[in-house]
């Protein structure tokens, strides 16, 4: 197994937060990604953590993503919002852009929402949260489609057109650890191949298939021109689809190409239809009764979405994520160009008080 870095979660936002500030990004908008992605980690979701740094910088240098840029509202109506992320940085934008979601929905039962021009948005589980935890239900898609867009088959064919294409729903519980649903719809997010190819170890049977179409579970077939599966066969290709038609709402597709893409949220306010305290009390009632169900055999018990990342977090706060060696050395890189130091010294106060004592 290869070497790893046991780093606490302040020095993990501390060495995103620096790096990205020092690449052009405002304070506030460093700060938000960096938590974003360190989140990612506690829940122990570490394919859309750290690792995702250094193609954020290409995407800098290229002139894809451009650090300093704030999102526009292109239209709105009481209960609907399109927001033009202008290049900026993803996980900003979609934070932002939740939470003027979940405000229109405290007062007009429903905001749904679409974003154009924004890149790589992180975890989805992490918008889907932050309505599950205003109170709110919580839908969020991302979806690339069309001829050569992305490396997911659509079921029966034999190249791809899909993007991974995620989706996650949040329910809110009234405690800590909310109701979410947050996967995407090929068998496994790329990011997690990334994870799988830093630790030196194969991916699970039914993920990929190398760039002759055969079956495989080694990560370096995938990025040697291979494919993902969808999940569920042709339920997960459909699902795949229905990403797409969400985010064409933000008029991002093209007839010429046959392409549609785009980023869909939306927040429904419990309160509308009834009590959300009483409402939370019953999901956790419901929850925990399915919880109670007797393991089958090679089960120690049954979960609910959410369960993991909250133990997740709870355990990384306390003892600390590890950071491959691989990836590690990239950040060490990043930031050495960048003229940064990711030593723990550079962790502020704030940074330890934001993550709270076990941290």
């Amino acid at each position: 197994m290869e070497k790893t870095h046991l780093l606490q979660a302040p020095h993990l936002h501390a060495i995103a937060r620096n790096i990205f500030v020092a690449a052009g990004a405002a304070r506030h908008i460093a700060e938000d990604v960096a938590e974003i992605l360190v989140n990612a980690h506690l829940a122990g979701h570490d394919s859309h953590g750290l690792l995702r740094v250094p193609a954020y910088l290409r995407g800098i240098d290229a002139g894809h993503l451009q650090p300093a840029a704030e999102p526009k509202i292109l239209a709105e109506t009481p209960n609907t919002l399109h927001i033009d992320g202008q290049h900026g940085f993803g996980h900003y934008v979609s934070r932002w852009s939740i939470h003027k979601a979940i405000a229109k929905a405290k007062s007009a039962v429903s905001c749904s929402v679409s974003i154009r021009n924004v890149g790589h948005i992180g975890r989805l589980g992490e918008y889907a949260e932050a309505a599950a935890r205003a109170g709110c239900i919580g839908l969020i898609t991302v979806g690339t489609g069309g001829k050569g867009a992305g490396p997911t088959v659509p079921y029966g064919g034999s190249e791809g057109t899909f993007s991974t294409n995620p989706l996650a729903i949040g329910v809110p519980t009234g405690d800590d650890s909310p109701f979410i649903v947050d996967y995407a719809t090929s068998m496994i997010a790329e990011g997690k191949i990334q994870v799988a190819r830093s630790k030196g170890i194969d991916l699970p049977e039914g993920c990929i298939l190398d760039k002759n179409g055969v079956p495989s579970v080694k990560p370096a077939d995938f990025y040697d021109g291979g494919a993902l599966l969808a999940f569920g066969k042709h339920k997960g290709y459909a699902l795949a689809l229905f990403t797409c038609l969400l985010g064409g709402l933000a008029g991002t597709f093209d007839v010429a190409s046959g392409k549609m893409n785009g980023t869909f949220m939306q927040a429904i306010d419990v309160n509308a239809f009834t009590p959300v305290d009483e409402y939370q009390k019953g999901v956790r009632a419901f929850l925990d009764g399915i919880k109670s169900t007797p393991p089958a055999q090679g089960f120690d018990e049954v979960l609910v979405p959410g369960d993991f990342e909250s133990r997740s977090r709870e355990e990384r706060l306390k003892e600390g994520v590890e950071i491959p060696d691989t990836i590690y050395n990239q950040l060490q890189e990043c930031a050495e160009k960048l003229g940064v130091s990711i030593d723990e010294d550079t962790v502020e106060a704030d940074d330890r008080a934001h993550y709270g004592p076990l941290s």
